[in-house]
């Protein structure tokens, strides 16, 4: 039966004072793009930042966020540490022999976890599988701020677009891209919300090279068809691998890690990494954060009838 499953990292949610939380989904059809990565950086962000978050693993099958809580619950507890910990769900699919059956248990359990988790939190945070399926759409279709890593190469680009060989322009919107831009319009349709869509560039090269260029190029050309926002992201640190059993980010004290002495020029940098990136979502966590957030509601609540998406965004 598909659930939302309270484990160890987690508590019963109960019903609250309405806050109408921010939801911020991470996704993209493709793996090792750097989502849980991502995800748990934002998330511990907030939290040092003073706000209640709550997270969702999606992913039924490799569950990374769930062990990342997880790892950190526990690194927490050996040496008594003072580290923040969200409120974590892992989420459990249906399984029916009718795929409709399964899809409406799936849908009504998710938006009952949402529905509670936003009525007591500031943020809820959603990692999503590295493949399209039920539950990917339902979650794009809800979130307030879509962040999608992706690695700084053609091969990533490839889940959004597909380019001519020779001159690089692009020649089709790609699946995940597509999917992204139906989930914007039932969104639209649902309830007037606005999904603010952010493409992270990951393990980006310390030099330019021509392929960079092109690249950048190929992005810029696309983020207008689509309507996305271009950030930079995490680069290829081994410190950042070497968080994850720990439960750690590049966020915490150095002094928590186990091998003690000073920051490394790595961590340093990393965290530089990951303020930047944090400041580039433009989340709702400051005066300038709150006024964009203020703005687009205001703008909604003016606005007559829905935006016509096929006129923005190409086909």
């Amino acid at each position: 039966m598909g659930d939302i499953r309270a484990n160890d990292d987690s508590y019963q949610l109960k019903s609250g004072a309405k806050q109408n939380a921010h939801v911020i989904v991470c996704g993209n059809e493709k793996g090792g793009s750097g989502k849980t990565t991502t995800s748990m950086h934002v998330v511990v962000a907030l939290l040092k930042r003073g706000f209640k978050v709550a997270t969702i693993d999606l992913d039924t099958r490799q569950q990374s966020l769930t062990r990342y809580v997880h790892n950190r619950r526990n690194w927490a507890k050996r040496f008594d540490l003072p580290l923040q910990l969200p409120n974590h769900f892992r989420f459990d699919t249906a399984e029916f022999d009718s795929r409709i059956e399964s899809q409406s248990l799936d849908f009504s359990h998710l938006v009952q976890a949402i529905s509670e988790v936003e009525d007591t939190h500031d943020f809820v945070v959603i990692d999503t599988p590295g493949h399209d399926g039920y539950l990917m759409r339902l979650s794009h279709s809800m979130a307030d701020t879509l962040i999608t890593p992706m690695n700084d190469s053609f091969v990533d680009f490839d889940v959004l677009g597909k380019v001519d060989p020779q001159s690089l322009e692009i020649s089709e919107v790609s699946h995940y891209a597509t999917m992204v831009r139906e989930a914007r319009r039932q969104r639209r349709v649902a309830d007037d919300g606005l999904l603010d869509w952010i493409v992270v560039r990951n393990r980006m090269a310390s030099l330019n090279s021509r392929n960079q260029e092109r690249l950048h190029a190929a992005l810029v050309e696309l983020s207008m068809r689509l309507g996305f926002r271009i950030s930079e992201g995490i680069s290829e640190r081994l410190i950042f691998r070497e968080y994850f059993p720990m439960g750690l980010t590049a966020l915490d004290d150095f002094e928590m890690m186990d091998k003690g002495g000073k920051p490394t020029v790595s961590h340093l940098s990393a965290r530089n990494e990951i303020r930047k990136l944090i400041r580039s979502l433009r989340l709702p966590i400051d005066d300038v954060g709150r006024k964009r957030a203020d703005a687009r509601r205001s703008w909604l609540e003016k606005s007559s009838k829905p935006v016509d998406m096929p006129d923005i965004f190409a086909e």
